[in-house]
């Protein structure tokens, strides 16, 4: 019997039938405005839809063609979203997060230890506290290398229960029942030290940090401080709306930021007035990224920050988020950044001042070193 033979073409078609004339413009719109290239994306979809025979989630193929097309890009600080992860991170950029309102890190082989629990949080109501271990959401273990995906299980939607396993300092296990509950991050916080300086942390440069930044600076500066120091370690970055409106802020005239587009279109952001007109310095460590980078390098430039802690990523790539009809997104570089100088951050990150690393000792010897360099 003669084997017969069909084309990727007809494979598709036939199985389509009566879509014939729809099937056929996705297939021409895809090869006439991306090229072949996007044609052949289609093909492959259509063939594995119409011929293979074993099961499969269509959604995670998906989310798994996404992520190795954008890996292949080679660019580190491009990636693809799926749907969950989308949505997850327009709520992290709206500084809100459905949670129970604990900080967690990864320190202790035993679970998920708890870093800080949030005033008024379902956490803070049920009397969970920092130094405990979640050993386990509904049930299910987040020990040993499950520790790294247990924060996953601890979101949802609000108003979802969820029981976690705990394990006090003293080792005695208990367990108790929350409600997943919408937060609101606070990104800025701020106090006076001793020596008359203000101290200003910022966690990142999402919605509504700029505001909040600025009017924190200002109260500072009314209330009569020498010199601000801004916090700008384990920052992420963020929005360059948010930050260009800081910059253009705290700044005194002058370029502060510029940023290059495909086709050699540049634009440079302008502060205009005096600035805060105080002494600054900048804390930094390894993951101080993009803005919170940029942020550091400018104020160094613009205004003679003294720059404190250790090297940073050295990012000078902007990212675009596009979602995508499946309900996710990528998330990809289209824009290089420079200070307003035009100094690149790429490879090198910000220029310290003084390299300083965190010890055991429980003292904030980078911040110390600030205030002295301050001349406080």
């Amino acid at each position: 019997m003669r084997e017969k033979r069909y084309t990727t073409l007809q494979l598709i078609l036939s199985a389509l039938g009566g879509a014939l004339a729809v099937v056929l413009g996705v297939l021409l719109t895809a090869f006439l405005v991306l090229g072949p290239r996007a044609l052949a994306l289609v093909e492959a979809w259509g063939i594995i839809e119409t011929q293979f025979v074993g099961d499969y989630d269509p959604d995670q193929a998906l989310d798994g063609a996404l992520d190795g097309l954008v890996a292949a890009l080679g660019d580190r600080w491009s990636y693809a979203l799926s749907k969950e992860d989308y949505a997850d991170q327009q709520q992290r950029r709206n500084n809100t997060y459905v949670g129970v309102g604990i900080t967690v890190s990864y320190a202790d082989q035993r679970g998920l230890l708890i870093e800080e629990v949030r005033e008024g949080s379902p956490a803070h109501r049920a009397g969970l506290a920092p130094g405990e271990v979640v050993t386990a959401v509904d049930g299910v273990p987040v020990s040993g290398e499950e520790r790294w995906t247990g924060a996953d299980l601890i979101r949802g939607e609000a108003g979802t229960a969820l029981t976690l396993t705990l394990l006090n300092e003293t080792g005695e296990e208990r367990r108790v029942e929350l409600e997943r509950a919408a937060l609101e991050v606070e990104p800025v916080s701020y106090e006076v030290l001793e020596g008359n300086v203000g101290y200003l942390r910022l966690a990142n440069f999402y919605h509504g940090s700029a505001e909040k930044l600025n009017a924190a600076a200002d109260e500072l500066k009314e209330q009569g401080v020498e010199a601000i120091v801004f916090d700008m370690r384990s920052n992420g970055g963020g929005y360059v709306s948010e930050l260009t409106a800081m910059l253009k802020h705290i700044l005194p005239a002058g370029p502060v930021f510029r940023i290059q587009y495909p086709g050699d279109k540049e634009e440079i952001e302008e502060a205009t007035g005096e600035g805060l007109g105080l002494p600054m310095a900048v804390l930094v460590n390894e993951d101080t990224y993009s803005a919170a980078e940029i942020f550091a390098a400018q104020c160094k430039e613009s205004a003679g920050a003294i720059i404190v802690g250790e090297p940073t990523s050295g990012k000078g790539y902007s990212q675009q988020t596009f979602p995508l009809s499946s309900g996710g997104a990528i998330n990809i570089s289209t824009a290089r950044y420079t200070t307003g100088g035009g100094v690149s951050l790429v490879g090198t990150g910000v220029t310290l001042d003084a390299e300083v690393y965190l010890d055991d000792s429980g003292r904030d010897t980078q911040l110390a070193k600030a205030l002295e360099l301050l001349g406080k």
